[in-house]
């Protein structure tokens, strides 16, 4: 029997062998990351537990999540700082994975919500609901929800003309931010001054006040949305490529992008509903992850696992480092925009 190879297909073998052994090594890596990101998230977590005006040690608050402390110290952790720690984990996935399907969408490490417009949308939505209707919690996540979604349209309707590029829908996207950041101002000028100050101080994307009840609404919301995104996230991979690649593989750009941008959007405005508009963790989450994990393009779980981090330590830090507690948003801000820096000085050194 002839059992020789001939050298073209051994190569070629040889070759794929090799790349499979690539994406394996990869996949291994992810997973590991993950799993570092997971213990730093949970060590973050039990220290903005432990840490107030009433220090605990990492027992009693171990012991009182698991409902063997006193009625104080289980009312402390589980009432009034458990709340907050599980708001900052919720929400800073959510846009870190909110962040990951517009970067991978438009192919460009500078999309986001907020540039875009949809967190604008958002937070307009919002302040009518605020402002003008004094509506209940489940009225504002609505509110939100309908700007967010009515924005994205009007950007998608906007940027459409034979498809949607990336660069046409980043630049309707920024014209619409600022058109509706300017009705956000003329909407709290003419407003009355304490409504006036709540919802000024609520738009820096704050987590204070933050209850069970915006935590469960919120993140059952949050929990759908993800599920969606998962089951989307392989044709996003495969429209990474071109949309011509990906159509050749049966993947229906357009609906895919349409929903895409819709659960993404629907992601933002859930966060913003309940704690306003949290600045660059969307950004910055999801370049961060594939850094990390070293991937070709953006991956969502070390994106969601990064913004959680992010989204926990900077309200730890807006909570503890100044006299009086700031709102997240400050914070993320200063990081954000040093990131930002940070990005685009990478960017121009490479292109030189």
């Amino acid at each position: 029997m002839n059992t020789h190879i001939p050298r073209a297909d051994l190569g070629r073998r040889v070759l794929v062998l090799r790349r499979r052994q690539v994406a394996v090594r990869l996949q291994w890596r992810s997973v590991v990351v993950c799993a570092v990101l997971a213990l730093a998230v949970a060590a973050t977590a039990v220290l903005a537990l432990m840490t107030g005006s009433y220090s605990l040690s990492p027992g009693q608050v171990l012991s009182a999540l698991t409902g063997g402390e006193t009625d104080i110290v289980r009312d402390i952790v589980v009432e009034w700082r458990l709340p907050r720690v599980a708001a900052a984990l919720v929400f800073g996935a959510a846009l870190g994975v909110s962040g990951a399907v517009f970067q991978s969408l438009l192919r460009n490490p500078l999309a986001d919500p907020g540039i875009v417009g949809f967190s604008q949308g958002s937070y307009t939505g919002a302040l009518i609901v605020i402002l003008v209707v004094n509506g209940t919690y489940v009225q504002l996540v609505g509110g939100a929800l309908l700007g967010g979604m009515a924005t994205a349209v009007a950007v998608y309707l906007l940027a459409h003309r034979r498809g949607v590029q990336g660069f046409r829908l980043i630049v309707v996207g920024i014209g619409v931010s600022a058109m509706l950041s300017s009705l956000n101002t003329w909407l709290i000028l003419k407003a009355d001054l304490d409504q006036a100050m709540s919802a000024a101080a609520w738009g820096a994307g704050s987590l204070n006040g933050v209850s069970w009840d915006q935590v469960a609404i919120g993140g059952a919301c949050i929990a759908v949305l993800l599920l969606l995104t998962g089951m989307l996230s392989r044709p996003m991979r495969q429209m990474e490529l071109g949309d011509d690649a990906a159509a050749s593989h049966g993947v229906r750009v357009a609906p895919v992008r349409l929903g895409l941008i819709l659960v993404a959007v629907a992601l933002t405005a859930t966060v913003t509903a309940a704690s306003g508009p949290i600045a660059f963790i969307s950004l910055v989450a999801p370049q961060i992850g594939r850094r990390l994990a070293r991937t070709a393009g953006i991956t969502l779980t070390p994106a969601a696992f990064v913004g959680a981090l992010l989204c926990l330590a900077s309200d730890y830090l807006a909570q503890h480092v100044a006299p009086t507690p700031l709102p997240v948003g400050i914070v993320t801000v200063v990081l954000g925009g040093g990131y930002l820096g940070h990005l685009l000085f990478s960017e121009a050194r490479r292109r030189l």
